[in-house]
């Protein structure tokens, strides 16, 4: 390749023996290469290796315009940047040309009169791949200029050309991205009568710009993405336009909770300026049940779909909330707690779109339950389900829920100091031991960290109905549910008695 680049004129070129190749039968070829030799086709892309990667792979090897069809926060935009991987490092084209010519076959006005005026002359240049992928967010105010051209009367003006000839035109984003991969996102925005002019361009193969007699064939890979239609109600995809599409991939959310943490701790910001991280792992199990239950909630509407965002914004808003306690107390131990969890929830509440039960309850319970629910589910898999437990005779919560009778209650402070939380949670009789005994790897947790699972084991127990919780502010209270339940009715019966 360094030979090559030092070729500066189609002569030159010529003589070398390069053959050029249509684009499509480029990204053929290359990822024939990357599978031969196993390596990683898209980078970065996990848990499609079963799925959307094989389909991709298919329409690439049949040369198809493919289209990614899926709810948002699944990948689809980052798998059309990872194609350019798929192409050439650098291609040849003739110099200072608009559309990228080949330099063997010129297709635009002004190379095809250079090479007719000078022949093998003609100076070259290389493109790179980056250079070849060119993108267009589709929005409804996108017009036939904005992709295929328009003519140009100031260029008119200024190199004095009639309006019948072609120098006049200025050519829009898609044959400037010729001999390359072009990609529309969100391609149902696109009014009807703009995707009517990507006809040609699918099918044909070429351009035409205001009626004018010429027609310019392009070389260019187009791909698209789309949220599903019954979803989308802006617009949808005209049928003629599918119909042409080669080869449509439906993409998916993360199938196991295991590969949406492997996302998350992807995508997440994490490094806090040198400061020590420690999240707890059934913390971070929680922030993915948290997503798995937002998408199979009845509140929350099913066609939006729950993005990636959620736990990767949530993950980030709980790191931040143990950095703040963090910086408040002069501590350098950056250690996430289940308050912490609470704290991230405004990462949650803008990210999930609710159906009119869901409204009605109001976004932040919606949001709250569903984390309880995740929590409940994260605790039951490590710990007794408590009525199978106490029909057994074998109820290991029972010294925990003693310990909470004649009024004894404890509060969780938000800002609360590391010392002064780790001694709070190992005053309460029994909480330690069931711990050690049931939460995976806590024999090997420092006192922080072990005070963490017993803040978890409490919460736990209140989501499964065996402790009450209050919450003021940013204090949270655990207390015994019998009297908390006892204590709530003799209010509703002294209110009644006073309507009364």
């Amino acid at each position: 390749m360094k030979n090559l680049l030092s070729f500066r004129t189609i002569s030159e070129l010529r003589a070398s023996g390069y053959r050029a190749i249509s684009v499509k039968d480029e990204v053929r070829n290359n990822l024939i290469h990357k599978v031969r030799r196993r390596e990683a086709l898209f980078p970065g892309i996990i848990g499609y290796e079963d799925s959307v990667i094989p389909d991709l792979c298919n329409a690439v090897l049949s040369r198809h315009d493919f289209i990614l069809l899926g709810l948002r926060g699944q990948a689809k935009s980052r798998i059309l940047r990872a194609l350019p991987s798929l192409l050439d490092e650098y291609i040849p084209i003739i110099k200072d040309c608009e559309i990228n010519d080949n330099p063997f076959r010129p297709v635009c006005k002004a190379c095809t009169d250079k090479v007719r005026e000078h022949g093998d002359d003609v100076e070259i240049d290389w493109l790179g791949r980056e250079q070849r992928y060119g993108e267009k967010l589709a929005t409804p105010d996108v017009t036939m200029a904005d992709l295929i051209g328009d003519i140009d009367p100031i260029k008119a003006a200024a190199q004095r050309l009639h309006y019948a000839h072609e120098g006049i035109i200025h050519f829009g984003i898609i044959p400037r991205t010729n001999r390359g991969i072009f990609a529309i996102n969100e391609l149902p925005d696109l009014q009807p009568r703009i995707q009517v002019g990507l006809f040609n361009v699918m099918q044909e193969r070429d351009i035409q710009i205001r009626g004018f007699p010429i027609r310019i064939p392009l070389d260019v890979m187009i791909v698209y993405s789309a949220n599903p239609e019954d979803y989308t109600n802006r617009g949808n995809i005209i049928t003629p336009l599918k119909d042409r599409i080669g080869s449509q991939i439906n993409t998916h959310y993360a199938r196991t909770l295991e590969i949406g943490l492997q996302i998350t701790a992807q995508e997440a910001w994490l490094q806090r300026d040198g400061m020590s991280v420690k999240i707890p792992y059934f913390l971070r199990q929680a922030i993915e049940q948290l997503a798995i239950e937002a998408r199979r909630s009845e509140f929350v509407d099913q066609k939006s779909g729950v993005s990636a965002r959620l736990t990767i914004t949530c993950l980030e808003n709980m790191v931040s909330n143990a950095e703040r306690r963090a910086h408040l107390n002069g501590e350098s131990d950056v250690t996430a707690r289940v308050c912490d969890l609470y704290s991230a929830l405004s990462a949650v509440i803008g990210k999930i779109e609710l159906v009119y039960e869901g409204e009605r309850e109001g976004v932040g319970n919606v949001a709250k339950g569903l984390l309880g629910k995740a929590i409940k589910q994260i605790f039951l898999g490590c710990f007794p389900e408590p009525y199978n437990a106490m029909k057994k005779g074998q109820n290991p919560y029972q010294q925990v829920v003693a310990w909470f009778k004649n009024d004894r209650k404890i509060d969780i402070l938000d800002s609360m100091p590391n010392l002064d939380y780790v001694k709070l949670l190992n005053g309460i009789s029994g909480l330690k031991e069931l711990a050690l005994r049931f939460l995976p790897g806590a024999g090997e947790m420092s006192p922080l960290q072990l005070a963490v699972g017993m803040e978890f084991v409490l919460d736990g127990m209140h989501q499964n109905s065996m402790l009450s919780r209050d919450e003021m502010g940013l204090v949270r209270t655990y207390s015994d549910m019998i009297k908390k339940m006892f204590s709530n009715m003799s209010r509703e019966d002294e209110d009644d008695e006073e309507d009364a």
